[in-house]
């Protein structure tokens, strides 16, 4: 990849990590939080996302949430400049490509890589426009820089970093466990231009008595040349949305302590889930806990059932089929209190019927549905992605949005339950309204909306309404977060690696 340095001369820094997970999304979001307090007028950056949690801007592109998080730390609008391509997965081996906000094409591994020249001047020509904006530039790496089959065509580690001339921050996960040794093998694994970059690690999601690393952060100084600049709490319950699956995957909607709680709402685990972020302000309400199911065995009696977002609607459709859950939530149907919910991908799945003519997710051309609503939807070549705002006819909560979708769904023979701006008629439900779904990603966002539906299925178990509002708001945790990170990093050599 190129040795160029950025047309701009903006200060930067950037978080790497040992791994996948490691807290860098978290802690980009804090840092941009603790410059804009001090206040710096700054924007977050990474160059190539692989997820399948994305956000639609206000000019109609796509983008990854765990940027739209960090543009919210910084108090700014997201721009798809702080994160021009994006991945996301639609199979073990391929993703659809998204540069600048527009999906570009399918491509299996080989050929992405074959491509990535093209995508890395894309990169850099949007770092360099956002940079000259700004006073400062927090990015974010992906992965580990230390992968050694991925290094030689990265465009997201050190190649960026050199680019934009900033210094590197390492974090590791010492949660999981040997984050030291971690720190050495990537250190022992990048080229010497790369160790260079680096100027320090960060422990997180540390529990304990941190003296008892004294030893262990000099034995690192010693043996890399490079300090420790911090070692950060883990932080209980932070609130902020999670950037992908991993956190998803590995129990992030698990609560024990809502053990108890007297409305139980089912998400099911599609294998290529997206925007499972749509969910987690159900994670603020007292009366509500979430179960994620993955076999009928999972599914026992909840008050209701969300189908969420998918990247794959033919096949997870197909796996809800195979796996016995497709029958396990018709038999629910037939009851008389479980409510069945579908979004997006998982709105498609309750209709007839989904027709893929050009193959975009599946060789088979047509797959019946769920058949719980009367829809058809059709998959586009064109995608769909628009910010959305209106009006729930049942409740008369406004709610607000976003689509991001190849499907075009036929509902005329379904009530519909959204009026959208301009006076357009969306979404579907049933007759007695216990099977409804719409393609606005961020419907349970709104507040006063989320609480009328947790009531109305606490009314279906006979259960006095609570009409209390939670508030998703997510200021009070980013204040949060920068408190405590600012308190546990150096910051006094952030400023001065960042020449400021």
């Amino acid at each position: 990849m190129t040795n160029k340095t950025s047309k701009t001369n903006i200060p930067a820094i950037m978080f790497q990590g040992t791994c996948s997970n490691a807290g860098k999304s978290i802690l980009t979001a804090a840092l941009c939080r603790i410059l804009l307090q001090d206040g710096l007028s700054v924007a977050p950056f990474k160059s190539q996302n692989m997820s399948l949690n994305s956000y639609v801007t206000h000019d109609g592109h796509e983008m990854g949430r765990a940027q739209v998080v960090q543009a919210q730390a910084c108090r700014l609008d997201p721009d798809v400049r702080m994160n021009p391509i994006l991945l996301k997965p639609n199979s073990d081996t391929g993703s659809q490509i998204i540069v600048n906000g527009r999906p570009v094409a399918n491509m299996n591994v080989a050929d992405y890589v074959r491509y990535k020249t093209t995508a890395f001047q894309a990169a850099r020509e949007a770092y360099d426009s956002l940079a000259a904006e700004y006073d400062v530039m927090v990015l974010e790496g992906a992965g580990s820089p230390a992968e050694v089959n991925l290094k030689h065509h990265d465009i997201v580690n050190m190649a960026m970093a050199r680019y934009a001339r900033a210094r590197v921050l390492i974090a590791g996960d010492i949660d999981r466990g040997g984050v030291f040794a971690s720190f050495l093998g990537t250190m022992e694994i990048l080229d010497p231009w790369e160790r260079d970059l680096v100027a320090g690690f960060i422990v997180n999601r540390f529990r304990g008595q941190k003296s008892l690393l004294d030893d262990a952060l000099t034995f690192t100084l010693e043996r890399t040349g490079k300090p420790v600049l911090g070692v950060i709490d883990y932080i209980h319950d932070l609130g902020l949305p999670e950037e992908d699956s991993v956190s998803f995957k590995n129990g992030l909607f698990d609560d024990m302590s809502k053990k108890a709680a007297e409305i139980e709402i089912s998400l099911i685990d599609l294998p290529h889930i997206s925007n499972f972020t749509d969910f987690e302000p159900f994670l603020t309400e007292p009366d509500v806990r979430i179960t994620v199911v993955r076999s009928p065995d999972d599914l026992k009696n909840p008050t209701a059932i969300l189908l969420p977002g998918s990247k794959n609607v033919v096949g997870d459709l197909k796996f809800l089929k195979k796996s016995g859950l497709a029958a396990r939530i018709l038999e629910l149907e037939r009851g008389e209190k479980c409510e069945i919910v579908g979004i997006c991908g998982g709105f498609q799945m309750l209709g007839r019927v989904i027709r893929d003519p050009h193959g975009i997710e599946s060789a088979d051309n047509t797959i019946s549905g769920l058949n719980l609503l009367d829809l058809e939807t059709v998959l586009d070549q064109d995608k769909t992605l628009t910010l959305r705002k209106g009006i729930h006819l049942d409740s008369g909560c406004k709610v607000r949005g976003y689509e991001i979708h190849h499907g075009r769904t036929e509902t005329t023979g379904a009530n519909k339950i959204l009026e959208l701006e301009g006076k357009e008629k969306a979404g579907a439900a049933s007759e007695d309204k216990k099977i409804w779904g719409s393609y606005l990603h961020g419907i349970f966002d709104s507040d006063e909306f989320r609480r009328w539906f947790i009531d109305r299925l606490r009314s279906r178990l006979s259960l006095q309404p609570l009409g209390k509002i939670t508030s998703y708001n997510l200021e009070p945790a980013f204040d949060r977060l920068a408190a405590t990170v600012r308190s546990q990093i150096d910051m006094k050599a952030i400023y001065r690696l960042l020449g400021l």
